[in-house]
Formats: C-alpha cells, sequence, structure tokens
C-alpha cells in the first residue's frame, strides 16, 4: 500500500480507508504515504490543504528545512545509510527524503522510499504506546524526527569505526590503499556534513516554538531534538578533524619511508663512489713513462687493490653505522 491511514488516541488506533473521514475523525489522524500516485497526492493535498510545492521539494530532495504554514508546519529531513556502491569507494550516503506535515489532529508522512524512523513510530501506534498515543500530532512529530537523528548517530558510529581502523593501518601498514580509504571516509563525513547543518537551523525553529502546532509541552522535546542535532553537527566536525589528521599521518609516514630509503642509497652510492674512483685511476694503463704507476708492473698489485677497496668499504661501513645511518 502507498497510502496507510490511522487514527488513535488513548483508547486505541484504528485504520481508515477513507482520508476525508479519517480526517473529520476524532483523534489524532497519521497518513503514511510512500511513493503515491499523482491522484493520490491530489487527494491528500486537497484534503490537508498542503501546497503541491510542499510535495514538489519532498519529491526534488531539497536540503532539510522547516516551513510554517497558517494551518500546518512542514518538516522536510532526510534518511541516509551507508551503503556499498559501484563507485571506486568502499561504501557510500543513500539519501531519502521525508516530508513531514502536521496541524491540528494531524499529521501526514510523505516519501519515495519506506523510511526505518516512521516505521519505528507507526508501529508503536500500533501497539499503543502511551505516551505517543497520549500526545497530539506534534509529539508524533517528534518521535519521526527523533528517530532520523538516532539513525544519524548509528550511521556516525560506523563512521567512527572506520577512522579507528584507518588510525590503527596509518601506525602498522600505510599501504597504497589507504589513501583511498581516507579520503572516502572524508567523503561520507562532508555528505553527512551536509546534511545535519541545515538540520540543526530547522530543528531550532521547532524548538523555540515558532510553529503554532507546536504545543508548550512538546517544545521541550523539540529542544531535545535540537540538542541531539548540535551534538551530531560536533561530531562530524570532529570526525572529519581525525580524518584529516589520519591523511597527514599516513603522507607523513610516506614520507618518512621515501627518506629512509633515500638515505640508504645515498649511503650506498657514498660507499661505491671512491672505489670507482679507485678503479677509474687504475683503469688507466699508460706505459713507457717513468711517471706511470709503479703498480702495473708489481705481481701483487691487483689483489692488493681489491683488498684496499674492500678495507675501504668495511671502514665507511662501520662509520655510518656507528653514526646510526645504516
Amino acid at each position: 500500500m502507498t497510502v496507510e491511514t490511522i487514527v488513535y488516541d488513548e483508547d486505541g488506533a484504528s485504520p481508515y480507508d477513507d482520508i476525508a473521514a479519517a480526517r473529520d475523525a476524532a483523534g489524532t489522524t497519521w497518513v503514511r504515504v510512500v511513493g503515491p500516485t499523482e491522484s493520490e497526492l491530489t487527494a491528500i493535498r486537497d484534503t490537508f490543504g498542503i501546497h503541491p510545492l510542499e510535495t514538489e521539494d519532498v519529491e526534488n530532495g531539497v536540503r532539510p528545512k522547516v516551513e510554517l504554514f497558517d494551518d500546518h508546519a512542514f518538516v522536510l529531513v532526510k534518511e541516509a545509510e551507508l551503503a556499498r556502491g559501484e563507485t571506486t569507494f568502499e561504501g557510500e550516503l543513500v539519501e531519502d527524503p521525508l516530508g513531514v506535515f502536521f496541524g491540528d489532529g494531524w499529521v501526514v508522512t510523505l516519501a519515495p522510499n519506506r523510511t526505518d524512523a516512521v516505521g519505528r513510530a507507526w508501529e508503536a501506534v500500533g501497539r499503543g504506546d502511551a505516551r505517543l498515543v497520549a500526545r497530539g500530532a506534534d509529539f508524533a512529530a517528534y518521535r519521526i524526527l527523533d528517530g532520523i537523528i538516532d539513525d544519524y548517530f548509528a550511521l556516525l558510529d560506523g563512521i567512527e569505526d572506520d577512522i579507528e581502523l584507518v588510525e590503527d593501518a596509518v601506525i602498522d601498514d600505510p599501504d597504497v590503499g589507504l589513501l583511498e580509504r581516507i579520503q572516502s571516509i572524508r567523503r561520507e563525513l562532508l555528505a553527512v556534513r551536509r546534511l545535519v547543518w541545515p538540520l540543526r537551523e530547522a530543528a531550532g525553529i521547532l524548538a523555540r516554538g515558532d510553529p503554532d502546532q507546536v504545543s508548550e509541552d512538546a517544545e521541550k522535546y523539540f529542544r531535545d531534538v535540537y540538542d541531539h542535532v548540535v551534538q551530531l553537527v560536533d561530531l562530524v566536525e570532529t570526525y572529519r578533524d581525525l580524518a584529516s589528521g589520519a591523511r597527514d599521518i599516513y603522507l607523513n609516514s610516506l614520507s618518512v619511508s621515501t627518506n629512509e630509503v633515500m638515505k640508504k642509497l645515498t649511503v650506498v652510492a657514498t660507499i661505491v663512489l671512491p672505489l670507482t674512483f679507485v678503479a677509474g685511476v687504475y683503469g688507466m694503463n699508460f706505459s713507457g713513462s717513468p711517471y706511470n704507476m709503479p703498480e702495473l708492473e708489481w705481481a701483487y698489485g691487483y689483489p692488493a687493490v681489491l683488498v684496499g677497496m674492500l678495507l675501504m668499504a668495511l671502514a665507511m661501513a662501520a662509520y655510518f653505522r656507528r653514526e646510526g645511518w645504516l
């Protein structure tokens, strides 16, 4: 079903097939809409006085926001989860927009796909959750938003685990694929930041009680939502700093590793250089002059030069080891 309707109060919840009849029934009316047809959406807009531009915002998935009208409030949020995608990154953020419209005695949730937060609140109404059914539509909107925020915390917990693994790998085994993992985490955090920053402003509007549809009793619950969103923003910024720090450590590790290799190559080249010089000098086989090298005519000249070169190499190697270069 794409459209489900229930009317609930302290005595229980009853399903309705007729939206107009449910709108006029006593209690709180909740219409859950998932991927509706155009005719269904038109009927819902006509019944509850929802402007077409509001539903278009949900369909287009614009940034999270709150809009206030004379007879209802419109909250647009996004449910997000990490899913393995077809890109080169390990995971990508999948977003599902959710529109929550609530007025005096009614609430409408509109989404292209089923969302976990709405499903949990809907089930709570079905089993007669005392806190939920005893309050109005504004509290139902709070429960949905609170569920969305809880899912964000779970999402960040997964990203935090990835950051811890990356930090350990940066120290123990900074391989080539590690930088790609770090960049993937930074992209995920950037996507989450893009969602929670405007959500903070939206939650602030509800926490201040700006909508007439938010009762004084419900304001404290929306203030709790606002506090959680602020905490989310702080966590995102902290994790971004940690990911950037892991990237810097990785780059520094590569630099240190490169320096170690260059140092060893320099030591090898330094040892070989005088040996090459000696070999080059004794490779000049001039004859017929009293100024030529006398070792050319010496029977032990060749082995003596080799032994001398070996001793020279050993002496330089011993010196470099004593200095800590080897």
